[in-house]
């Protein structure tokens, strides 16, 4: 895995805040890190996890001082060595290398294989890495004191370049058949709306379980720990055209949850097709996500664009039992980014699907204001209506799909490829610069049937304002339909925006939805 610097901004940003005020407590031996060992299973995890929730939470060590002062450059400069990963002399489909310590990564995880001969620790090994000359290898003494910073997982099919990565905090990502890295998933969001006050757990250790020869799928367990709560996770991965990580995770709160916020994932956001309000970029678009994808339980499929908004912003979506959610890269076009540096175009999507009933609650996004594309600024995830208290832990379950598809077996109404913003009215004309112009694109599904001339209604509805102008249209450059409508805020803000088109009838669409803020102009 390449670490690439936003990632580690946001990462090392985590950490700190988890875990000041630091203490160095490696060198206490039993308590936590032997019952850690006695792990054995999922059921021994979610025991454990149960168990240190009765306790106050533990910073975790730090590692020797020098390392925590590598700059960016030194601790890049650490490199796996050869025949240092784990199973590197097996004939299993898998492969795990681990992530050095040091620089904005301080504590050392704790490491286990699960196998025939039970729960075995796996320590530090310098003979795992090499280190560049401006970086002594640790010594005896260090030797002990360090410990690995987090795990990237690698599948039969590429055993150079790994599908799954955990690094930082309750960080981890996936790739798809592209092998392109972009948004995070995270464990538990906490307290993400208090803004300076969010908790961010981190994954004390992690177990191994390990492969049979014909196995298709890696297991890996981990320990979620922080100052309100505890949590034990079973990641179940899958590599292929889209890497597929079945999660189940128990919740066991040290107080109460009341901002939490389960399967969170973490993207960027700078600008792109609907918001140039601050661009200075000879690239068009900067985004490792364009949207935000849901399934209602009802079944509605909805998107909404994301935005780099001006001030923070929290929209909420209600729902019962939902199918599913996720962030989308939908614009697959290099033109539209021209980057040959990171390739925005090849991003990952993430679509989380619940398994089981999620009952009453909402999906939160979150938009904070960015100024580089270094700074991940969208945070979306699932929050329950009834939070789990410490006497009312909780379990849930979901699959996770990594990769620029969607499941196949889900269903493809006509889906939203684009969303364009600017002033309203025809041009040569008298135009009033309150009156903002949406143009929205469709492309697929049923709308690959029909021409011009067939009766293709858009509806557009608004919280406040006038919709004027609404109209639909085939563009055969474009391969799909355009809506393209006015709105006239008349004074109102901020304004809830609802579309989607109807042919006799029947939905031929996702529904698009947008908030306008004057603002963002």
């Amino acid at each position: 895995m390449q670490i690439d610097r936003r990632h580690l901004l946001v990462s090392g940003a985590a950490i700190f805040a988890a875990m000041a005020p630091w203490r160095d407590v490696r060198a206490e031996a039993g308590g936590l890190r032997e019952r850690m060992g006695q792990v054995g299973s999922f059921e021994g995890l979610e025991a454990l996890a149960r168990e240190v929730a009765k306790t106050s939470f533990e910073p975790p060590a730090r590692v020797p001082k020098r390392f925590v002062q590598l700059s960016h450059d030194q601790y890049q400069a650490i490199r796996l060595a050869e025949g240092g990963k784990f199973w590197s002399e097996t004939d299993l489909p898998f492969r795990v290398a681990p992530f050095h310590n040091g620089w904005i990564f301080p504590h050392p995880i704790d490491l286990f294989e699960i196998g025939a001969e039970g729960t075995l620790p796996i320590p530090f090994e310098q003979k795992r890495f090499t280190y560049p000359d401006s970086t002594t290898p640790p010594d005896e003494g260090e030797e002990n004191q360090l410990g690995y910073a987090g795990i990237r997982v690698f599948d039969r099919f590429d055993f150079d370049r790994d599908i799954a990565a955990f690094l930082g905090a309750s960080y981890f990502r996936a790739v798809g058949k592209e092998m392109q890295y972009g948004l995070s998933a995270r464990g538990l969001a906490l307290n993400t709306m208090r803004f300076g006050e969010e908790e961010f757990p981190i994954f004390r250790a992690f177990w191994l379980e390990r492969p049979a020869p014909n196995s298709s799928e890696v297991t890996v367990l981990a320990l979620l720990d922080s100052a309100s709560t505890t949590g034990a996770y079973r990641f179940v991965i899958q590599g292929g055209r889209s890497t597929v990580m079945d999660v189940t995770a128990s919740i066991f709160p040290r107080t109460a949850l009341d901002g939490i916020g389960l399967a969170p994932i973490t993207s960027m956001y700078l600008h792109g097709e609907n918001d140039y309000r601050a661009r200075d970029d000879f690239r068009p678009e900067v985004h490792d996500s364009d949207g935000l994808v849901m399934r209602t339980g009802g079944g509605e499929w909805i998107w909404r664009p994301l935005r780099n908004p001006s001030k923070p912003r929290i929209s909420t979506f209600s729902d019962t039992a939902p199918r599913g959610f996720g962030l989308q890269q939908r614009d697959r076009s290099f033109a539209h980014y021209l980057d040959d540096g990171v390739y925005y175009d090849r991003r990952p999507n993430l679509w989380i699907e619940p398994t089981g009933d999620w009952g009453q609650g909402r999906v939160e996004l979150v938009e904070l204001p960015a100024g580089d594309e270094t700074v991940d600024n969208i945070v979306v995830y699932w929050r329950p209506a009834t939070p789990p208290q410490p006497d009312q832990p909780i379990s849930v379950g979901y699959r996770m799909y990594w990769g620029t598809e969607m499941p196949d077996r889900l269903p493809a109404p006509g889906r939203v490829m684009a969303t364009w913003t600017g002033i309203g009215g025809v041009p040569g004309q008298d135009r009033d610069p309150a009156v903002r112009k949406f143009v929205v694109d469709f492309t697929g599904g049923d709308l690959d049937r029909l021409r011009e001339g067939d009766d293709v209604e858009a509806i557009v509805t608004s919280s406040e304002g006038a919709i004027l102008e609404a109209a639909v249209r085939p563009i055969e450059e474009l391969g799909g339909w355009r809506m393209n409508f006015d709105l006239d805020p008349e004074g109102a803000a901020p304004i809830d925006l609802r579309a989607w088109l109807r042919f006799r009838g029947g939905a031929l669409t996702e529904t698009w939805l947008y908030t306008w803020h004057p603002d963002d102009v």
